[in-house]
């Protein structure tokens, strides 16, 4: 007997030591991205924040076949269209790691609401890609603030929302043409007041914060039962192999029902899906903690996090990243102690990943204006928070909480060539993203209004909704 694609697929990808047969596979709902087709560009003499902490004044980038060739000065232009970056700062493409654009999409009415699968609070099985549009005019106006590329979660109704997904931004008629070649899938988890409101109004568990915690355990003992049912099965499946050249009456052993709720939190605590978590208070990020070594997973980020900076050491320690907002706070009870400084703070801490993030559809084409909020309240404070530094909230520290810190999210030689020209210092709140480059090639160009992309649904705005 010979096991199905898809039985190869999950055994293979679920079990230790059997990565080699997942690569032979054919992996669900692939991407079909194609890099963008580009010439040589180089940008000349321009203020370069590399997303690595560096600053380079009057400085050049050389772009070739989708990828950043070098970052100097005095850069030999043979053969590239150059630009000229005289009085413009140049960053690598901004990354959100928290947007729920296509499946909350625009416009905001009830055929578009996809986030949230408000049916259980344990939804590990669904994926956020599977409710992806890829018209929402959303992306269109993320990428006039420079976004590249965005994670698109699940909302946080559920203790366990589903999986979520890293996009390109970058025009297409499915999602899987938008789809982040070979990023990991993130795993988004929401604690606190959201699923008990959900859930417990209508008499169904959860409807405390101990209701919560005993969600998740559950979630990730059963996890660890499938696990061990998937492991028993790889091994009689070998000693079968094994003894049936011999034994022609051997029977194969039967596989375990395939369970995809099961097959999500086994690949989180396997380290193959990256765990995002939607969480508020400092308590209940510590509780999470304690369930991540409990079960074995690792937490990439914790979303919101507007009381972070009170385990900002312990974060940096654990290697995950905050997630956060510049100065959203006090609209509900778990997010009433907030303060404006709660990003710097996270971000000095030694070995820190702080991130800037949007959870909104208008945030996004503003990442750079956030960032630039939360450098003020810290140098308020005390903090020295340069430009070349604070880039990387919303650049490389993303790439990592998403990890892809290996091909996006700075300007290093090698990496794909994502690539914003900005028309002054990209904090200051009249800054606007001019250029915007996807794998080398001109994606968005504010001074050529007929290149702006457009949507039907944004008929009749004169801006064709950039702004």
């Amino acid at each position: 007997m010979r096991l199905t694609s898809i039985g190869i697929l999950f055994v293979a990808v679920l079990t230790a030591g059997a990565v080699e047969a997942a690569s032979d596979a054919k992996v669900p709902f692939a991407s079909t991205y194609q890099t963008l087709r580009s010439q040589p560009t180089l940008i000349r003499n321009a203020v370069v924040l590399d997303g690595t902490g560096q600053r380079l004044d009057g400085a050049d980038v050389l772009m070739r076949d989708g990828k950043i060739v070098a970052v100097g000065r005095t850069l030999d232009a043979a053969g590239a269209t150059v630009v000229d970056g005289t009085g413009k700062w140049v960053t690598p493409g901004l990354i959100d790691v928290h947007s729920h654009l296509g499946v909350y999409a625009s416009p905001g009415v009830e055929a578009h609401s996809d986030g949230n699968e408000a049916t259980d609070p344990v939804t590990a099985g669904v994926w956020a890609e599977h409710g992806v549009w890829p018209q929402d005019p959303g992306f269109a106006t993320a990428l006039a603030g420079g976004v590249t590329t965005l994670q698109i979660l699940p909302g946080s109704a559920n203790l366990i929302g589903g999986r979520g997904v890293t996009l390109r931004n970058v025009p297409a008629t499915t999602y899987q043409a938008m789809k982040f070649p070979g990023a990991p899938q993130g795993l988004k988890m929401a604690c606190g007041e959201n699923p008990k409101r959900v859930y417990g109004g209508e008499g169904r568990a959860p409807s405390t914060r101990m209701g919560n915690v005993a969600g998740y355990r559950q979630a990730f003992a059963d996890a660890q039962d499938y696990q061990a049912s998937l492991k028993k099965y790889a091994e009689e499946l070998a000693a079968f192999e094994k003894r049936k050249s011999k034994d022609k009456s051997a029977e194969p052993p039967t596989p375990p029902k395939r369970d995809l709720r099961l097959e999500t939190l086994v690949a989180a605590m396997q380290g193959e899906v990256q765990v995002h978590i939607h969480c508020y208070r400092a308590d209940e990020m510590a509780v999470m903690l304690d369930i991540a070594r409990e079960f074995g997973f690792h937490i990439a980020a914790f979303h919101h996090g507007v009381e972070a900076y009170k385990i900002a050491d312990r974060l940096a320690q654990e290697n995950v990243c905050g997630a956060l907002w510049a100065d959203w706070w006090g609209f509900k009870m778990e997010a009433y102690d907030g303060i404006g400084e709660n990003l710097a703070f996270v971000d000095h801490a030694q070995n820190s990943c702080a991130i800037v993030h949007s959870d909104s559809a208008e945030g996004i084409q503003r990442l750079n204006q956030e960032a630039a909020k939360a450098m003020a309240r810290g140098r308020a404070a005390g903090l020295e928070i340069p430009p070349e530094r604070a880039v990387r909230w919303i650049t490389a520290n993303a790439a990592k909480a998403l990890g892809i810190a290996d091909r996006v999210g700075t300007l290093e030689p090698g990496r794909i060539a994502d690539v914003v020209i900005w028309d002054r210092e990209p904090f200051s709140v009249y800054a606007h993203a001019e250029q915007v480059y996807i794998d080398g090639a001109l994606q968005f160009d504010r001074r050529v209004p007929a290149s702006v992309p457009r949507s039907d649904f944004l008929l009749g705005q004169p801006s064709g909704g950039v702004r």
